[in-house]
């Protein structure tokens, strides 16, 4: 996938940002010489865009992140509503200014009065991690948001912050926090991410299931809570530990009930209630395709041992 390398992630100019809604579905982009890096976050419709290399569609939770470019123009008309935001990667040398005359240069020749090397476009699968990374954010030139509303959060903070402070600084972090953003939800960030860090998150999602294995468990609720795509922590958790979520789960339900059907006296009935089943026959039916047992037979193959609550 063709991609956006900024050397200097934590240092990008800040020009312009808000949130446009298309008048009509007759609506087109206009057509102009992009001086600056646009990134796009679209909520509704499809906007249809393109530059002198290529036309592109961006669906809602999707964004597009464009360099600057001699002949950027919509492709087709459509409506669609979208967060946009113009910045500068590292801090201009000298005014950016769009040529006039098709002979005095690109627009990316004048670009680089900002410092060289302030971004490169790489072709790279999510492997591919390029040198120093994360140091240097590697984002795609488009891409599907995994959770769109943490970005959209940022842009709506900076386009508050923009209009109400004024502030330079301010300005130019909220725009690396949008970048950084983006750059951890895409597939490269995923791919560094160490198996330590994975060993982490996996701990962390056992210790919330076991935690709350009297509730009624759901994989959406989990990948919530967690901040990830559903079908993302799905296949995480199984690459990390050979189980189904929904497996360990269950597991973790049967572990407390068989802990509840050996350590207390309690009925059948309130174990299943106690590890989040509302009927005791469904808790049993399950209970017995886990261990091969029903949950008497489980209780009555420890009835040798005492209990004692004193």
């Amino acid at each position: 996938m063709i991609s956006v390398l900024f050397p200097d992630a934590a240092c990008f100019t800040y020009d312009l940002c808000g949130k446009f809604q298309s008048p009509s579905p007759e609506w087109m982009h206009l057509t102009r010489n992009l001086v600056n890096f646009e990134l796009m976050v679209v909520t509704e419709g499809t906007l249809f865009i393109a530059d002198e290399h290529r036309s592109y569609e961006v669906h809602p939770g999707e964004y597009l992140l464009l360099p600057p470019t001699v002949h950027q123009h919509g492709s087709k008309k459509g409506s669609c509503s979208f967060y946009w935001l113009h910045f500068i990667p590292g801090i201009p040398s000298a005014p950016i200014i769009a040529p006039s005359d098709p002979t005095a240069g690109s627009v990316l020749d004048e670009f680089h009065a900002a410092p060289p090397s302030s971004y490169r476009l790489e072709d790279l699968a999510p492997a591919q991690l390029p040198s120093n990374y994360p140091e240097t954010l590697c984002i795609p030139r488009q891409g599907t948001l995994s959770s769109p509303n943490r970005v959209i959060i940022l842009m709506k903070q900076l386009q508050d912050t923009s209009l109400r402070f004024h502030n330079t600084f301010l300005n130019n972090s909220l725009t690396a926090a949008v970048l950084g953003e983006i750059n951890c939800q895409s597939p490269f960030y995923r791919t560094y991410t160490s198996e330590t860090q994975r060993t982490q998150i996996l701990q962390d999602i056992i210790s919330y299931i076991q935690y709350h294995s009297s509730e009624s468990l759901k994989v959406t609720e989990l990948a919530r809570y967690f901040g990830y795509n559903d079908k993302y922590l799905s296949s995480l958790f199984h690459e990390g530990t050979g189980m189904t979520l929904k497996q360990f789960i269950l597991k973790s339900k049967m572990d407390s009930a068989m802990a509840e059907l050996t350590d207390t006296n309690h009925t059948v009935s309130q174990i299943a209630y106690n590890v989040g089943f509302q009927d005791a026959h469904n808790f049993s039916t399950a209970f017995r395709k886990l261990t091969g047992m029903t949950p008497g037979q489980y209780r009555k193959s420890y009835g040798n041992r005492k209990l004692s609550f004193e």
